[in-house]
């Protein structure tokens, strides 16, 4: 007779994480805790409920996040759970500095200068302004907010300001951007360009680390890969079950590639939409218009998506749709053709900027569709993580044949550099994952 195996209960496995987060925050003895977040894990939602125990617990809280936008969406989310609490928005001189959102929140003081915020339970600002706050007295505690997103120089620049910190962040997601060369730091434990949030382990290893366990917008038709491809140290499981989310289309499909592409994500919750084999340019008209054609089909249909969320089916809008590519140019290619066949509103850009997002379908131009070779950039691990991790219901990929023989074929002819921590998983190790499950899921394209 064997032992029943225990149900897992994603939310109270949520919230024992948070617990245990919470409580290192406000009673440990070390300076820092680390929190790694997978997609759609309720990383602001963390950060939001520390900073309310913190600011209860009559502890001035100071919030560093990477963007003004993210840091608009922060104090938005504190007013909206609690209007009672004085939140501060540090922001720049610049024209038109803030959303325009926070003028209506009675609770939310904004300033240019930090001493006018003096005394608020919680003040939010970005990184960069942070850095040029001076002869303040430090803050009991810090939130730093996609902390894998900043980098170390940044984390250097504010660390005087306060006296204890959260770090908080997804390692799956891109590096830290920066726009010079960053060689002659490689395998220096002080390099500028490396995440805060590696520097900081590097030079404090015995700092509290946790991680959150389930992600909430992954379905479960997701998450298993996700987590397998690009979180292998620290796994996660999806908030929902097989079952629970469901897309469906009023409209049936004519037969077109592209009509058996949707009913195999609607189904699976993946698809591959392969085009034929061949070496093309960045922005491969082809596959630029076959990206264009998916998504005007998904509106066409008359597509819903029924999830946990609401009883009744919702209407799959432009809105809830993206696009993602790998370059630029792509994406202002794949906008003219969306807008060729009298589709807006859908949101089409990089991975880059589209990191941290939620759509209900993504449709992803491969980074390696019609490629020669197989470069560093295009084989980053937090690139494909992004664009693979956005959706509630569903993913297709349009891409050339050749990708697993491209593969295959990959030099390793990067420079080994010394002292420099290997990253976990590899990009080619990450791709041949992913592409292996989304060859399961494919459908040729037929012009």
């Amino acid at each position: 007779m064997t032992a029943r195996a225990e149900t897992f209960d994603p939310g109270a496995a949520a919230a024992r994480a948070t617990e245990a987060i919470l409580h290192d925050t406000l009673h440990g003895s070390h300076r820092g805790v680390v929190v790694d977040s997978p997609p759609g894990a309720g990383k602001s939602t963390l950060v939001v409920r520390a900073a309310q125990v913190l600011a209860g617990a009559g502890r001035p809280l100071m919030v560093v996040a990477q963007t003004n936008a993210q840091v608009d969406d922060l104090v938005l989310r504190l007013a909206e759970k609690d209007p009672e609490l004085p939140v501060g928005r540090l922001h720049s001189s610049d024209p038109d500095p803030y959303d325009k959102a926070l003028d209506g929140l009675a609770n939310v003081r904004k300033s240019a200068k930090a001493g006018d915020l003096t005394g608020l339970d919680v003040v939010v600002s970005t990184a960069a302004k942070w850095a040029h706050v001076k002869n303040v007295e430090p803050w009991q505690h810090a939130i730093v907010d996609e902390a894998y997103q900043m980098r170390s120089d940044a984390l250097l620049a504010v660390a005087g300001l306060f006296e204890r910190a959260l770090f908080v962040g997804d390692p799956g997601q891109l590096d830290p951007f920066s726009v010079v060369g960053t060689e002659q730091w490689a395998g220096l434990s002080y390099d500028p360009s490396a995440s805060a949030v590696t520097t900081l382990l590097a030079h404090n290893p015995e700092l509290p680390q946790h991680r959150l366990p389930v992600s909430w917008r992954l379905p479960a038709s997701a998450a298993p890969l996700v987590s397998d491809a690009f979180y292998p140290y620290t796994p996660f499981r999806s908030g929902t079950g097989h079952g629970d989310r469901r897309l469906s289309f009023g409209v049936p499909s004519d037969g077109s590639a592209h009509d058996r592409v949707l009913d195999e994500a609607a189904e699976s919750g993946w698809g591959l939409l392969e085009l034929p084999a061949r070496h093309t340019p960045r922005t491969d008209p082809e596959a630029v218009r076959v990206t264009a054609l998916v998504v005007r089909r998904l509106l066409d249909r008359g597509g819903a998506a029924t999830s946990e969320r609401a009883q009744d089916p919702v209407p799959l809008t432009a809105e809830r749709i993206a696009v993602g590519t790998a370059h630029r140019d792509q994406a202002a290619a794949v906008r003219a053709a969306l807008a060729e066949l009298g589709v807006s509103g859908v949101a089409v850009d990089t991975a880059n900027r589209l990191q941290g997002r939620e759509f209900d379908v993504t449709v992803v131009l491969h980074p390696l569709s019609g490629r020669p070779d197989a470069t560093a950039f295009h084989l980053e691990t937090g690139r494909l993580c992004v664009l693979a991790s956005r959706h509630r219901h569903a993913c297709i990929v349009v891409c050339r044949a050749g990708v697993a023989e491209l593969l295959d074929e990959h030099p390793s002819t990067e420079p080994v550099q010394l002292g420099v921590t290997v990253k976990f998983p590899d990009g080619w190790d990450a791709m041949m994952t992913t592409w292996d499950h989304l060859s399961d899921h494919r459908v040729p394209w037929r012009p």
